[in-house]
């Protein structure tokens, strides 16, 4: 079964492996994305675990803003958040990994709020933040595949409350 969309479907063939079960697309979504500075990301790799129109969804300051209580999301398509994060991967270290899961799933649908740390370098003691990620995903009966990546950076002001630990 192919997911229905507006957009051309245009994802490249996932690894089956990493689309099998919902532990195989969460750990292959924070591969993906982990790596030294300067090492190119697998994008073909990542574009595949999305359901073409799938969505990530940053919560960030509002430009030009400095108060935290003026958050909003960001949505961003795939292709957009790979332009997004390019430049700061070729300079960057970054290194993520999931701390924690809770997950509920009905028939083809699944929601997983994913607690994570991210590191410069793998081996760094502290992370330099954490968050959650509030993942959608959507089985077609061959595979999973990622709908939505929604996420908040734990801050001064929001915690991650202990049940997510």
């Amino acid at each position: 079964m192919t997911p229905t969309t507006d957009e051309p479907i245009s994802a490249p063939k996932a690894n089956p492996n990493d689309v099998a079960l919902i532990d195989a697309i969460i750990k292959a979504a924070y591969d993906v994305i982990s790596g030294p500075a300067g090492q190119k990301r697998d994008l073909d790799r990542e574009r595949s675990l999305f359901i073409p129109g799938a969505r990530l969804i940053p919560t960030a300051l509002e430009p030009g803003v400095t108060n935290e209580s003026k958050i909003a999301p960001q949505i961003l398509d795939v292709e957009t958040y790979i332009a997004r994060v390019e430049p700061y991967f070729e300079k960057n270290g970054f290194y993520e990994k999931e701390i924690a899961r809770e997950t509920e799933q009905f028939g083809h649908i699944a929601h997983v709020w994913s607690t994570y740390e991210s590191r410069h370098k793998e081996d760094d003691p502290e992370p330099f933040t954490r968050g959650i990620n509030s993942i959608q995903l959507f089985y077609d009966g061959e595979r999973w595949w990622i709908v939505n990546i929604y996420w908040q950076h734990e801050s001064i002001k929001d915690r991650i409350p202990a049940k997510y630990l």
